[in-house]
């Protein structure tokens, strides 16, 4: 009997209703019970409490008000814990969202250095995943830090990026928020400094 495949159904994209679902204070409705938000570090968190700040662009180098975003970290010492619980001190997961304003934030600590399958040891680094109109898979990406310039020059996976320039698209600029040491990292879609996506 011959195989018989079913045909591929259209795919989606994230929006226009993510925030809606997937974040639900900055659509300006009331977070539920147990929500996973931008708060992966409560203030007794051990290590150095940071703000991520940052903007997402379209390829026009418009703002996209509307994107959802998720990160994944190593904690201070470089280990990830997949344990999340809204009692621990520091969760390695969150997630954030553009608003109005264009922004999103992130309070978190700074991540320590973890070897990849190899051994080797990566620079400090936060995984990035993407969710916006338009966007049929999320965009995944990384942070760096501009001030581990040592680490980054020998990392790996920047490595991997053949045109330094391009590296720099990874590299959030430190910054301060309200007296609070921060890290500015601007997203591009497409177009001119595009941010370098990875196929993990």
């Amino acid at each position: 009997m011959p195989v018989q495949l079913l045909p591929e159904t259209p795919s989606q994209t994230a929006g226009p209703y993510v925030h809606i679902g997937l974040a639900l204070e900055a659509a300006g409705n009331p977070p539920r019970e147990q929500e996973i938000w931008n708060d992966m570090a409560k203030p007794g968190a051990p290590g150095e409490h940071i703000v991520l700040i940052g903007s997402v662009y379209d390829g026009n180098g418009h703002l996209i008000r509307d994107s959802f975003l998720e990160f994944w970290q190593a904690d201070h010492e470089g280990r990830y814990n997949s344990d999340y619980n809204q009692e621990n001190a520091f969760n390695g997961f969150g997630r954030t969202a553009t608003t109005d304003s264009g922004e999103w934030t992130l309070n978190t600590i700074k991540p320590g250095t973890v070897r990849n399958a190899a051994g080797v040891p990566m620079a400090a680094h936060i995984n990035v995943a993407l969710f916006a109109r338009g966007i049929n898979i999320h965009l995944q990406t990384r942070l760096y830090f501009d001030d581990e310039a040592q680490a980054n020059a020998i990392d790996p996976v920047l490595n991997l990026i053949e045109q330094p320039q391009r590296r720099e698209t990874l590299i959030a600029k430190r910054c301060e928020v309200d007296g609070k040491l921060a890290y500015r990292f601007d997203i591009r879609v497409q177009g001119e400094a595009e941010t370098v996506f990875f196929d993990f």
